[in-house]
């Protein structure tokens, strides 16, 4: 006796086709799971014993089942295949006839029969769509996540007894309605009118926000870098819908989804201590890292010379390419990673050798030291580089409230509106993405500019990324200024930002 059940399996962000076959033979009373199985798909037998048991279905004793994972080279993870397997089994331990040729069926099993949770139902349902499946049998936890992808039938399955009552045609299952979700982006707690001082770095905010580019705050303890950083979703425009949709597989895939759809740009900021695999991605069977996580927003790096320097080189590529590629033994997985990076540092290790009282207490080669903790690539790679000097008492003192986050994000939601209209037809997004045909398409400088850009160069010796980045940053800054054309104060302005980066 055999069935067959559509499943899937993730690898990476996609997912790829498992067929779940079934196969009862006469014989000594034994299960066995094979295909390339983890512990936890094979802890399933007795998940499934349960399960028949205390459904009211027979578990065929006397005979051999035997479960097949097909294909047989690709691993498998997770309990999402307890639910095809016990649907196979108890169909033909009670000689129930199933249809299931057009449906994907996903889910964890509890021991009363009752269906569970499991992560990664979005990419579940956008595979079941790709490969002209017609409908999916998720958890009813997870329904309206499934039910974001359209022109699929969604069927939420709260236990065993109503998966197999609906495949064998005796009582049909009502499938999940579908609700608009609004996109509307709820502003975080942190406001820029809050912030007292700092109007350079705000500035420097405005135009990372715009474009998208990598920023380094450097400043002493209490300048208020973190602040900055924190306030600084809050001038972020909303997830486009392909953006919501993209973060929120992410995330469903993380086992981190809380809500449906994610409708407000992520912001993470893991500690100092984090891992390469933690900060990068990695695993067995290779998982999103912090920096996958924050895909489409913002990653912020406290302390950034405390990280182990391993964890920031390895930043290097993802940062260059927008995404980061896991190699393990059995193959590669490409997460995206296209993060606005925000890092902070004070100045040396005490924190305040660039503090004007000279409250410095670091030797010269101290300073040296820690300052180069930070290699010169990957300073090359962050567009702006900002100096966030300690705030005088009468800024501090004042009740005068600056610039709301709501004007400033007015202007940067109009600058990417710009930009979304310049790239039409690319899968880019901002000018930070821009690579050299886009960069000697749209950032044209006139005579005066070119000048500029070359007695800087000279001085200076930029690299050929950083010449780049700051073309790129001109380009934003033009945006803001609603100017076709990259002029000659918006060139200068950039070349502000990366002044230090290039004599650090």
């Amino acid at each position: 006796m055999f069935v067959k059940l559509n499943s899937a399996a993730l690898v990476g962000l996609e997912g790829e086709p498992v067929e779940v076959e079934v196969d009862l033979q006469r014989g000594q009373t034994a299960f066995t799971i094979v295909g390339l199985a983890d512990t936890s798909i094979k802890e399933a037998r007795d998940r499934i014993y349960s399960a028949l048991k205390n459904s009211g279905y027979t578990y065929p004793f006397n005979f051999r089942i035997l479960v097949n994972l097909a294909p047989a080279d690709l691993a498998k993870e997770g309990p999402a295949y307890d639910l095809p397997m016990a649907a196979g089994i108890a169909a033909l331990g009670n000689k129930i006839t199933i249809s299931t040729s057009e449906s994907l069926v996903a889910g964890e099993l509890g021991l009363d029969g009752s269906v569970r949770h499991i992560a990664g139902v979005l990419p579940l349902a956008l595979f079941a769509r790709r490969h002209g499946l017609r409908e999916i049998f998720v958890p009813a936890n997870d329904a309206a996540e499934a039910a974001l992808v359209p022109e699929l039938h969604v069927y939420p399955v709260r236990t065993l007894v109503e998966l197999l009552d609906h495949l064998s045609g005796k009582t049909r299952i009502a499938p999940y309605v579908r609700q608009e979700i609004p996109l509307a982006k709820i502003l975080p707690e942190m406001d820029f009118a809050l912030v007292k001082g700092q109007e350079f770095a705000k500035r420097a905010l405005e135009i990372a926000a715009s474009g998208g580019h990598n920023i380094l705050l450097n400043g002493p303890p209490g300048s208020g870098k973190t602040l900055l950083a924190r306030s600084l979703p809050s001038i972020l425009p909303s997830l486009s819908p392909d953006e919501a949709l993209e973060v929120t597989k992410i995330y469903s895939i993380a086992g981190l989804l809380t809500d449906a759809l994610i409708t407000e740009r992520p912001f993470r900021a893991p500690h100092h201590t984090a891992s390469s695999a933690a900060l990068i991605g990695g695993g067995r069977i290779p998982r999103p890292g912090e920096i996958t996580l924050a895909h489409r927003g913002v990653l912020f790096l406290d302390e950034f010379p405390e990280f182990p320097r391993t964890v920031i080189e390895a930043l290097r590529q993802p940062l260059e390419d927008g995404s980061v590629t896991v190699a393990r033994a059995h193959g590669s997985t490409r997460f995206p990673s296209q993060v606005l990076l925000i890092a902070s540092q004070n100045p040396c290790p005490c924190g305040f050798a660039s503090d004007p009282d000279g409250r410095c207490v670091c030797a010269p080669a101290h300073i040296t030291r820690y300052q180069k903790k930070l290699s010169g690539p990957l300073l090359d790679r962050i567009d702006l580089h900002v100096e966030v000097p300690r705030v005088k008492f009468d800024k501090l003192a004042s009740n005068e409230l600056a610039e709301a986050s709501s004007a400033i994000r007015g202007r940067v939601a109009a600058a990417r509106a710009r930009q979304t209209q310049r790239f039409t037809g690319s899968a880019l997004c901002t000018n930070s993405e821009m690579g050299n045909t886009e960069i000697k398409k749209f950032c044209r400088l006139d005579n005066a500019s070119l000048e500029l850009l070359r007695a800087a160069s000279e001085r200076l010796r930029f690299s050929a990324r950083g010449f780049n980045r700051i073309l790129k940053v001109s380009r934003t800054i033009a945006d803001l200024a609603n100017s076709t054309e990259i002029q000659l104060e918006h060139l200068a302005e950039a070349l502000q930002f990366r002044l230090r980066g290039e004599t650090n």
